[in-house]
């Protein structure tokens, strides 16, 4: 069974408040980027096994999210072994959720391999179990996230005829690392209001907390968020946590980039 995981984009993320377990409240709209995706390949198998290939994860295998995932499985609804190819092609550390994603598709290709007919509230509440994002991919459709990210709802987002560049500077940013440097705030206008504004508008009013603390540590990523709109883009931000950045452009403009060789991740939206 092959499954393809696709990566994510956040479009606009608040950081609210700090909550009493250690995490914190965020409001994020996640939009799915189905162009871009990592390769995951389930089979039977007579003991778990996992093998990576592709790009590099800055990650024991043993720890990887698949296998978290397959254990997952195994306890709660008594899955049998498999053997899991992950064709890695999602930049690891980069806020695109690839990890996530890899996780959901396993969660997914499980439930279908073994046949448990599971209800898409048990998907997310398995995906949920693994991350903050992971329930995210489940739906794969625009959501506005709330909580600590793992509560979803749909959200009207229409991207239909624009295009996506994602630009990966060399760096990596931890979740750890994005969180230490925030200060949390709650903005006048929800990001619910904010979102239903043309996209033409979002760079004035769609913003990453992260973004101002972790530029200043990375330079590069602001930098590259600065060639986006250089060449055109109607918005550009961080995703996630970073370090990839991408732009919204226009099918006019996104010819520029392609030019210019600036990014080799380029889709339709």
């Amino acid at each position: 069974m092959i499954r393809k995981a696709n990566c994510k984009i956040n479009l606009g993320l608040d950081v609210l408040r700090r909550r009493e377990d250690g995490y914190h409240d965020i409001e994020t709209v996640m939009c799915p980027v189905h162009e871009l995706y990592d390769v995951i390949e389930v089979e039977r198998s007579s003991e778990d096994h996992f093998s990576p290939r592709g790009l590099a994860i800055d990650c024991p295998d043993d720890q990887n999210l698949c296998l978290r995932a397959i254990r997952l499985m195994q306890e709660r609804y008594g899955t049998g072994s498999v053997s899991v190819v992950l064709d890695k092609r999602i930049p690891f550390g980069a806020g695109l959720g690839g990890g996530s994603s890899d996780a959901t598709a396993v969660i997914m290709a499980l439930a279908d391999l073994f046949e448990l007919r599971l209800s898409e509230e048990e998907l997310i509440d398995c995906a949920a179990t693994l991350g903050s994002d992971t329930a995210f991919f489940v739906r794969n459709t625009p959501q506005m996230c709330t909580g600590r990210g793992n509560e979803i709802s749909p959200v009207e987002v229409d991207l239909r005829g624009w295009w996506i560049a994602i630009l990966k500077p060399a760096c990596g940013v931890s979740t750890a690392e994005a969180y230490a440097g925030i200060t949390p705030s709650v903005p006048a206008e929800p990001l619910a209001v904010r979102i239903q504004q043309p996209v033409t508008e979002w760079q004035k009013s769609l913003h990453n907390a992260f973004e101002p603390h972790i530029c200043a540590m990375h330079p590069e990523i602001a930098e590259a968020k600065r060639k986006l709109l250089d060449y055109g883009a109607v918005y550009a931000a961080m995703s996630g946590s970073g370090s990839a950045v991408f732009g919204i452009f226009e099918e006019a403009q996104i010819e520029k980039v392609q030019s210019e060789h600036l990014t080799p991740f380029i889709f339709p939206l």
